[in-house]
């Protein structure tokens, strides 16, 4: 091998080494577990500070202030919410007319933030965010994905804008009644207020002067001008303020003592709930409230906050669901105006997650009537009815499929067909064990209700993933785990005038509910134990390749196809997808979220061909998994492009025009310079045919191993071959020999109608000559030209060609940098260089995967199927 390629290698090899050193392989894991772990720890913490500042009160004395609650407070209350949600819409009007004006109906945008923030709002940041939803809506619409970032990154801006304003007002005002921060003294808290209100005022006229743009690194979001911000401020404090004010109403009289003191408490129990994971931040939210004004041992100000949920999270999100099941109704019915039918198709992406809402929130009420008492006349009705052991089990099924629903509406927000199916049942049997463990009719109902939802949104639930293995998500385990310590703290709340004793585990009789509590709660922590224990396991790290078998037909394919690297179908790593005829396929294999395929579809047909790429396009849309084409040529591209898929450059490939090469000329002296050296080393040159390749399987593998061990490396799957005997028996081998013995040696493959050929594995012993393979590919490109072969593909050159221009997109700009100054890792300038020694032309060659956040995913994935270094990906 050249001293060039050497260097690659030895520079590969050790940037390999560095990156697993600097980050083990369960880094990112261990961060997001690590982020879940706060999550849930900020959730317990608030719990215990719940369970300090109630243990006076008992649920009976919450009920009654519950029901004390004036008719017309609830309907300020409503109001309030209106208005904050009203808000809320605005947010996205105003961000999307500052970022793409006149490009989504106003309509759309308001129900996008509005129904969004309704979703989110009631299941909780760390499940479904609004930014997603708002992601899929727009990009429905045609927004890119850099616009939609910037939409986002507005309406975020405007209600954090409107908790730093508050949180200043607060401290002009009355800065000797602000809890947290009175320690630095009345003086130095209006100075801090007064110079946040200036810097929010010098902001608004430095967007004044001219359009501005915000860098960070390498990111770069155009800022809103003035006006749109201070609209966005504006709707922003109308948020918070009616938010806040829907509480505030609820709250007992003489409760607050101070408005700017109550505004800056509820911006930090909005902000701890974000941070604990819990649906809608419920228990952090409810503890940051007490404690910080100061409300413990008082059961209305218990009763407001529950009151505070029904309205302001629970009514919204009912609406939402409601809007949705009209709006499938007339669909279905085909009863719809042409605009609202389109507004109708433009929002069915946000029923999973409104799904995944309904199974949560399902789940939710099963576990609630599971811990809190039961009346005591419908428990009398049930024991003339039904045998005790009956009531005993319904309890914990009830409790089971309480948890059961919660880890099901992950799969409900992926569309999986399965978890559809499931939910469905779950759904029912939680609405029997309702009837069979207290006559829970209202709650049977409610269950019954959701069923028929889902049913209702069959269509929406068709994919059927490919991995059967089962996972949750660090911060999906957080939502639940932080779920279920709130409903058992709820328990604890409701019996806590119970003395504890061993005997309670033991007790069974019509009204022992303390008992059913207790043995339920050890039955959710269980269930939730094996959950955790499944993530960690099942939940790190990457799948391995796996054997697959080859249909009958690929060989018969692939002989015809005039594409040399198209033999990989013969490596027996890829599971494939058929023409139904037999006149094509398509090779891939998943990794991560990904469907993978190895270049584009096979076949002589370019109507096979298009079949097969959007086959393969719904295959991965079914399977709730992203689509990526890796190491695709150009001329294709407007296939891929029609399916809303996006282009990353990787590289070119270097392919040699057969009919006029030689060695001859000034340019070629040094491959006659490698092919004299090795005639002079008596090292002779030969092509073995594929037939006779298993006598000389035992010194090609002695080869080899020697050559990994050089190379301290291990065998490369997908994109590359491998030493396996069945693999290379398909092959003609040319070789070269040292006094009859095999010193190196490479795989060729073969394209149809000799259009072009190429090889694939290339290696030698250790001691071979220094210009080995120079002389080895030399004698390859003569020997491919004599058969007649009219093209010769050397392989790829990663990041050659990419633009640096600052027109050109960010990754062509990133790849360009990394091109220009990546020799000490890495010298892809010089691969090209030993390359360009053939006089090649250069082809780009891409990775077609979805475009937006999933384009950066889809990348890892396919990095990971290749070799596992995220510098690896750019390899032939």
């Amino acid at each position: 091998m050249t001293t060039a390629v050497a260097d690659h290698e030895k520079q590969m090899q050790r940037l390999e080494a560095r990156a697993k050193s600097r980050l083990p392989w369960w880094g990112k894991k261990a961060r997001s577990a690590m982020f879940a772990a706060l999550g849930i720890g900020v959730a317990i913490v608030s719990l215990l500070v719940l369970a300090h500042f109630s243990s006076e009160i008992s649920l009976h004395d919450v009920k009654r202030s519950l029901h004390a609650i004036p008719t017309s407070t609830l309907l300020v209350a409503l109001v309030f919410t209106i208005v904050s949600f009203a808000a809320v819409a605005l947010y996205d009007v105003v961000a999307v007319e500052t970022i793409a004006p006149k490009r989504v109906p106003y309509h759309i945008s308001a129900m996008a933030g509005g129904a969004g923030y309704a979703i989110s709002n009631a299941l909780g940041f760390s499940l479904l965010t609004g930014g997603a939803l708002r992601y899929r809506v727009y990009a429905a619409e045609g927004i890119d994905i850099a616009d939609i970032g910037r939409i986002i990154g507005t309406s975020w801006l405007a209600i954090w804008f409107a908790f730093t304003i508050l949180i200043a007002v607060a401290l002009v005002i009355d800065p000797t009644r602000i809890p947290w921060v009175v320690s630095f003294g009345p003086i130095v808290d209006q100075v801090i207020g007064t110079g946040t209100l200036i810097a929010v005022a010098v902001l608004l006229y430095w967007l004044s002067r001219r359009e501005r743009t915000l860098r960070i690194g390498r990111m770069s979001v155009r800022l809103p001008s003035s006006q749109g911000a201070l609209l966005q401020i504006i709707a922003g404090l109308v948020d918070v303020a009616a938010a806040a004010a829907t509480l505030y109403v609820l709250l007992p009289a003489g409760s607050v003592g101070s408005i700017p003191a109550f505004a800056l408490v509820y911006v930090v129990a909005v902000a701890l709930g974000i941070v604990s994971h819990a649906p809608g931040g419920i228990g952090a939210f409810e503890a940051t409230i007490i404690a910080g004004l100061g409300l413990g041992q008082n059961p209305d100000a218990i009763a407001a906050l529950v009151a505070y949920r029904l309205i302001y999270t629970l009514i919204p999100f009912l609406i939402a669901i409601a809007g949705f099941v009209v709006s499938e109704i007339l669909r279905k019915r085909h009863l719809l105006a042409a605009p609202t039918m389109m507004a109708a198709r433009m929002f069915e992406p946000l029923i999973p997650p409104l799904s995944a809402g309904i199974a949560f929130l399902g789940g939710i009420v099963l576990l609630i009537s599971a811990v809190i008492p039961g009346l005591h006349s419908r428990l009398e009705v049930l024991a003339d009815i039904l045998p005790m052991p009956f009531l005993e089990m319904s309890h914990l099924g009830a409790s089971f499929v309480g948890l059961a629903l919660l880890i099901v509406a992950r799969g409900l927000a992926r569309r999986l067909w399965r978890a559809w199916f499931l939910a469905l049942i779950l759904f029912s049997l939680g609405a029997i064990f309702a009837l069979t463990k207290s006559l829970a009719w209202e709650e049977a109902l409610i269950l019954t209700l959701m069923a028929g939802t889902l049913l209702l949104f069959r269509d929406s639930f068709y994919r059927r993933p490919l991995n059967e293995r089962f996972t949750l998500t660090w911060g999906w385990l957080a939502s639940i785990g932080t779920t279920a310590f709130a409903v058992i703290w709820l328990g604890f709340f409701a019996y806590h005038h119970v003395e504890y004793a061993n005997e309670l585990w033991w007790e069974f009789a019509w009204d022992a509910q303390a008992s059913r509590f207790l043995r339920a709660t050890v039955l959710v922590l269980t269930i939730l134990a094996a959950v955790t224990i499944n993530t960690v396991i099942n939940g790190v790290g990457r799948s391995k390749l796996k054997a697959q078998p080859i249909p009958d037909q690929v060989p018969e394919v692939v002989a015809t196809s005039p594409r040399a690297s198209d033999a990989l179908a013969l490596l027996g790593d890829k599971r494939f997808l058929m023409d139904p005829q037999g006149r094509g396929f398509v090779m891939y294999a998943r990794s991560g979220g990904s469907l993978v395929s190895m270049g584009e579809p096979v076949g002589n047909d370019g109507t096979v061909i298009s079949d097969l790429a959007w086959a393969f396009r719904g295959l991965a849309d079914r399977t709730g998994s992203r689509t990526v084409f890796y190491g695709v040529g150009p001329e294709r591209l407007p296939l891929f492009l029609d399916m809303g898929l996006t282009a990353l450059k990787l590289g070119e490939v270097a392919r040699v025009d057969l009919t006029d090469f030689s060695l001859e000329g000034s340019k070629r002296q040094p491959l006659r310079y490698a092919a004299r050296r090795l005639e002079k080393e008596g090292i002779t040159f030969e092509v073995i045919a594929r037939d006779n390749t298993p006598d000389i399987m035992d010194e090609l593998r002695e080869v080899s191993d020697a050559w990994l061990e050089m190379k301290s490396g291990s065998e490369k799957r997908f994109s590359l071959g491998s030493f396996e005997n069945a693999y290379l028996a398909n092959f003609d081998v040319g070789v070269l020999r040292k006094e009859g013995k095999i010193v190196a040696f490479a795989n060729m493959w073969r394209g149809a109608n000799k259009e072009e050929i190429a090889v694939d594995l290339m290696r030698h012993v250790p001691d071979a000559s220094s210009v080995v393979m120079d002389g080895l590919f030399a004698n390859l490109l003569m020997a491919a030209k004599n058969e007649g072969y009219h093209w010769f593909n050397l392989g790829a050159a990663p990041l050659s060609g990419l633009s640096d221009s600052h027109l050109a997109s960010r990754w062509n700009r990133i790849g360009s940098f990394i091109y220009r100054r990546g020799a000490e890792f890495y010298r892809f300038d010089g691969l090209r260089a030993f390359k360009d020694k053939f006089g090649p032309k250069w082809t780009p060659y891409y990775l077609i995967c979805p475009p937006g956040l999933a384009t950066p995913r889809s990348l890892i994935d396919a990095t990971n199927l290749v070799s596992g270094s995220p510098f690896e990906v750019f390899k032939r």
